[in-house]
């Protein structure tokens, strides 16, 4: 996917002053380390993540140090903790929940390794890192509610998929999603559960809701992610019924896959998650070891496509939306 980041100014900055001659080395022509701490590879978003972030290092000869936490908390903590003992120059963090961060970032701060939290930020003092790069996930719940509600003329009976619980953007997705919605009374969540993010998750929930008999009524599904919604199109299938027809489906992410069921009319809106945070993550990892100031915020433009145009924000982009650079996304 072509994409373009905007950069939301603050006035809350940071900067370590680190002698550099080109990005990639220090003044003594040592390689810069950063190391990477990722939730896992549960969807094409985050492989898609991960591939942009190693990809970007590569690029500009960074020596990555790169952990994959298999969605579990603790492994990332533990990534942290190795990395602080490494002494690497950054520490980036995709955190897996939001909170339990305080203590390690701590450690950080008294070993004067910056942290860039990227994608999911963290409920921790904003003095113990760096900056957060990444999108706004309760705007991205609002956009897929303000969607459904012009779409529906404010009437829905839903079904929700929720991301994996404690992460950000299953809590913060929810949560914008039904602040768009409060002001429509024809407008009703009956029946909201996990599915993890993954897509064999999300067809097995969505084969237990088609049985339940209050599902009877419901005519949106609304995923926290393409890989949910993708699971839940096979089970619709199976079931004889057609996805974004019988019911209407409306995800968030911005998937090949995704945009591929957007196309074929099984999907009806996707709202935008950009992915693609290497160039921005060490971009902001160069000025802030070369002791330039950085906003503590940097949020990702993100748009909102659907099958009447694709791109009812930006219909140019709908040319270009499948012609991505990162295998699989």
């Amino acid at each position: 996917m072509f994409r373009s980041f905007g950069v939301a100014l603050a006035a809350a900055c940071v900067a370590l002053t680190v002698g550099l001659t080109s990005f990639g080395q220090d003044a003594g022509g040592k390689k810069i380390t950063v190391g990477f701490a990722q939730t896992g590879s549960e969807s094409g978003w985050r492989n898609a993540n991960t591939i942009s972030v190693k990809t970007e290092a590569e690029k500009r000869g960074i020596n990555l140090k790169f952990v994959d936490a298999n969605s579990k908390v603790d492994n990332q903590r533990k990534a942290l903790a190795d990395f602080i003992a490494q002494r690497v120059d950054v520490i980036i963090l995709e955190p897996l929940e939001v909170g339990g961060w305080n203590s390690v970032l701590q450690e950080a701060k008294a070993a004067s390794i910056p942290v860039i939290i990227g994608d999911r930020n963290v409920n921790a003092p904003k003095d113990l890192y760096a900056t957060f790069i990444g999108s706004d996930f309760v705007d991205e719940g609002k956009k897929a509610g303000e969607w459904l509600a012009k779409k529906t003329g404010g009437k829905a009976v839903i079904a929700e998929m929720q991301g994996e619980v404690g992460s950000a953007p299953a809590r913060d997705r929810k949560a914008g999603f039904e602040q768009a919605i409060k002001a429509f009374p024809g407008m009703k969540i009956v029946m909201s559960q996990t599915a993890n993010f993954r897509r064999a998750d999300g067809q097995q929930l969505m084969a237990t809701f088609l049985q339940k008999p209050e599902f009877k009524d419901v005519t949106v599904l609304y995923a926290h992610n393409d890989d949910m919604a993708l699971g839940a199109i096979s089970a619709i299938e199976s079931a004889g019924k057609k996805p974004g027809k019988d019911i209407m489906i409306v995800s968030v992410d911005g998937t090949k896959d995704g945009i591929q069921a957007l196309r074929d009319g099984k999907i009806n809106c996707i709202v935008e998650c950009n992915p693609l945070l290497g160039p921005q993550l060490f971009d902001t990892a160069e000025k802030i070891l070369k002791g330039q100031q950085v906003p503590k915020e940097q949020k990702s433009i993100e748009s909102v496509y659907d099958q009447e145009g694709l791109d009812f924000g930006r219909p140019e982009k709908a040319v270009n939306i499948n012609n991505s650079k990162v295998e699989g996304f």
